[in-house]
């Protein structure tokens, strides 16, 4: 399994990478090839100050070797070995206009120090972090979001869905980092969903990826916008930069593994501002945006 999902992520990031240096027209992907030192290396793709995109990152790794001490404790075993890939992205638009989104996919599997596979799953999602709410943008992302997931279970989106939305969250602002989309992590084995069918949902939504946000970025990115609706963006970006810091586990798990540094605060926003008990005023456009992340909402119909 691990070889077959490493091949298709190989893939799926040519396929996104490609198609987004198409939309931003000025700029081109950079490529890092690294290597791991206890196992394994990864392709990095950055793209920087492009027409469109400001900073972005597609990135797969896959690395393995003795699964350190920490993470030991967290998944409660001893001595353990593992082999985790992934494939991994942040875009952050110019345009304020146009939302920040980010996805990942990834597999996990638990080794004895026989070699022998003692638990593996696939987890991963995809969400948008928009500066200006346009309703119908959130409606085509979530709609994307649910197309993918019905034909493997009805209940997977309203699942996900929710499990976004709560995993997303700054509790210390006690706000959502953006509206949402898809969050699923430890997808094992069960009577009803073998590691195939997991495969086959997972791979499903991330060939849905590019359905879901590109139309956003072609009907945005052009917009107008004033100095004043940037800074609010780099305000909004410093929430991203606290939730990534403070809560991710994607980014603990790299920085507890020896993981490239690089790769991992890829994510993080090239431009960023933080205002000493910020607050929008109310009845403005920025107002509404936090009203929603305050209270996150459904943008399609569950069933």
């Amino acid at each position: 399994m691990k070889d077959k999902f490493f091949s298709y992520i190989e893939n799926l990031q040519d396929t996104i990478t490609s198609k987004l240096q198409e939309i931003d027209g000025k700029a081109k992907f950079h490529e890092d090839l690294w290597k791991r030192p206890e196992g394994g290396g990864g392709r990095t793709r950055v793209i920087e100050n492009g027409a469109v995109f400001e900073k972005g990152g597609v990135n797969i790794s896959g690395v393995h070797g003795a699964l350190p001490k920490s993470m030991q404790t967290y998944f409660g075993v001893e001595d353990a070995d593992f082999y985790a890939c992934g494939l991994s992205l942040v875009l952050h638009p110019k345009n304020p206009m146009v939302p920040t989104v980010h996805a990942n996919w990834r597999y996990f599997e638990m080794y004895d120090k026989e070699g022998n596979i003692v638990d593996q799953w696939f987890g991963g999602g995809q969400d948008l972090t928009p500066y200006y709410l346009f309703d119908e943008d959130a409606t085509h992302f979530h709609t994307v979001c649910k197309a993918a997931c019905d034909p493997h279970n009805s209940e997977f989106y309203s699942t996900y869905k929710k499990r976004c939305d709560d995993y997303f969250w700054n509790a210390h602002r006690n706000e959502a980092r953006g509206i949402g989309g898809l969050f699923f992590d430890y997808c094992k084995a069960t009577e009803e969903m073998t590691m195939q069918n997991w495969y086959d949902f997972v791979t499903e939504v991330g060939n849905s990826f590019l359905e879901s946000y590109v139309p956003i970025v072609l009907k945005r990115k052009d917009l107008k916008y004033t100095k004043e609706q940037r800074d609010w963006q780099e305000v909004r970006r410093g929430r991203y930069v606290e939730f990534n810091l403070v809560h991710d586990k994607g980014t603990l798990f790299g920085l507890k593994t020896n993981g490239r540094i690089e790769s991992i605060l890829m994510s993080l926003p090239p431009h960023v501002q933080w205002h000493y008990d910020h607050h929008p005023e109310k009845d403005t456009e920025e107002y509404r945006l936090v009203e929603i992340l305050e209270n996150p909402k459904n943008w399609v119909q569950a069933f």
